[in-house]
């Protein structure tokens, strides 16, 4: 049987380099493990790390289709990030002019989450501890 060990990375692909680049740093806080311009591609490769953990990569590509967000398509559907405290997790991204979902709960797990769109609308859900 396969042995897996961890998700390594996730990829995103953004269309504006330096919004998502402000995004994901300044607003969610992540912070840039290398940040190469492959001017072969004319793209910048962005790696950020969570807790200083490589998670994402973010990736510049001129001209990329945008996503399809709604109605759901098939692929990958959403990020999820775990917090402690779910209303000051929504009230910082309001604090920030980020439109927050409400509040909701998890019928399942009784926990609650929220969602929110990075700039090219990846929807990105908050998830209770």
């Amino acid at each position: 049987m396969l042995s897996l060990n961890k998700i390594h990375h996730i990829a995103i692909i953004c269309s504006d380099y330096q919004k998502s680049k402000h995004f994901y740093t300044e607003i969610l806080g992540l912070t840039i493990v290398q940040e190469i311009y492959r001017a072969e591609r004319e793209s910048y490769k962005l790696d950020l790390a969570l807790n200083g953990i490589f998670t994402i990569e973010l990736f510049s590509f001129e001209n990329a289709p945008k996503r399809v967000s709604g109605p759901e398509a098939a692929g990958l559907r959403h990020l999820a990030f775990e917090v402690n405290d779910i209303q000051k997790t929504r009230d910082y991204f309001t604090s920030q002019n980020i439109y927050a979902e409400e509040i909701r709960m998890d019928v399942h797990t009784k926990k609650n989450y929220f969602f929110i769109a990075d700039p090219d609308d990846l929807p990105i859900e908050f998830y209770e501890k």
